[in-house]
């Protein structure tokens, strides 16, 4: 967990920020890949595991079976970024390709899971994959709690340890396990979620009530281009509050900031919370702010096309 004065100041609010691109395969997910991988039966296991993934879950997979020994198959679209692409394949996994949108990842894997029988370990619509994701808010209010207790007064008033929680929302798998892992310390603690302006999928449905699939997403957050499953979708009409937006622009300016006061590599889709924060600074005025920095896997040879982004 990081703090940093600067950005304290420049949002008008107390930000703690769990740095989950320094996690294995950087990023938050392979905290439910692991929990899914390693929860297999044996005979499970013996079939191999196949996903879906742009790049991030897919390496996390790849990882979590090479250390458990089992076969694997990701399912990649063609858009994926290289770097993430290298990293599904360097963990030892086979790469199936297919076209970019959600409805062409389904019916390759689908055709993948019925040429090998493996185990299916979806990318966020998988209670094991949202369970395991819900450890990293776990870690960051116990961190948080240990840092107030140490500086508490005599006779402060007990308050939640952080007002909100704030993550990136794609298939809903990582903000589904933060808010579920929020309520379940402190049914206080606020959960928003935050989503590119052209990947606005999930904030449209849960504004609407009506679970909104097979759009095209426009996003430079290649991790953020998914669209919620049902389970995702009925958990974070209970327990996510609001969803907020900000723009390709504001992405990259806030990745930026992360880099230049937190030097963090921290990727666009990482960065998109804190773009989505700032464009609404006087909503989080004086709180306490938990936010799930999800991955730093960028692609090095776009960095220049996307720094230019920023305003």
């Amino acid at each position: 967990m990081l703090r940093s004065r600067s950005l304290d100041a420049l949002a008008g609010c107390e930000l703690y920020f769990k740095a989950e691109n320094l996690q294995r395969a950087g990023a938050f997910k392979f905290r439910g890949a692991a929990n899914a991988v390693f929860s297999l039966t044996p005979e499970q296991a013996a079939r191999g595991v196949v996903t879906q993934s742009s790049g991030n879950h897919g390496a996390a997979v790849a990882l979590a079976c090479r250390l458990r020994g089992i076969p694997c198959t990701v399912v990649v679209p063609h858009s994926a970024p290289r770097i993430k692409r290298e990293a599904i394949a360097r963990n030892g996994a086979r790469i199936v390709d297919c076209e970019v949108g959600q409805s062409a990842r389904d019916e390759a894997t689908r055709a993948v899971l019925d040429d090998t029988g493996g185990e299916l370990v979806h990318p966020f619509n998988d209670a094991r994959v949202i369970a395991g994701q819900g450890t990293a808010t776990l870690e960051l209010l116990g961190q948080v709690e240990r840092r107030a207790r140490a500086r508490a007064g005599d006779g402060d008033e007990p308050r939640p340890v952080l007002d909100l929680v704030l993550a990136p929302l794609s298939g809903g798998g990582l903000m589904s396990g933060t808010a579920l892992a929020a309520h379940g310390i402190d049914p206080r603690i606020r959960a928003l979620a935050a989503e590119p302006e052209g990947a606005c999928d999930g904030h449209d449905s849960l504004k609407s009530g009506t679970r909104i699939t097979g759009r095209s997403a426009n996003t430079i957050s290649d991790g953020l281009r998914a669209e919620l499953g049902p389970l995702t979708f009925a958990i974070l009409r209970e327990h996510c509050e609001d969803v907020l937006l900000a723009s390709d622009a504001e992405t990259v300016a806030a990745m930026r900031l992360l880099w230049e006061r937190l030097k963090l590599v921290v990727e666009p889709s990482g960065a998109v919370p804190l773009a989505a924060l700032l464009r609404q600074r006087e909503r989080f005025a004086g709180l306490r702010v938990g936010i799930i920095l999800s991955g730093g896997n960028v692609d090095l040879d776009a960095l220049p096309g996307l720094l230019a982004l920023a305003p």
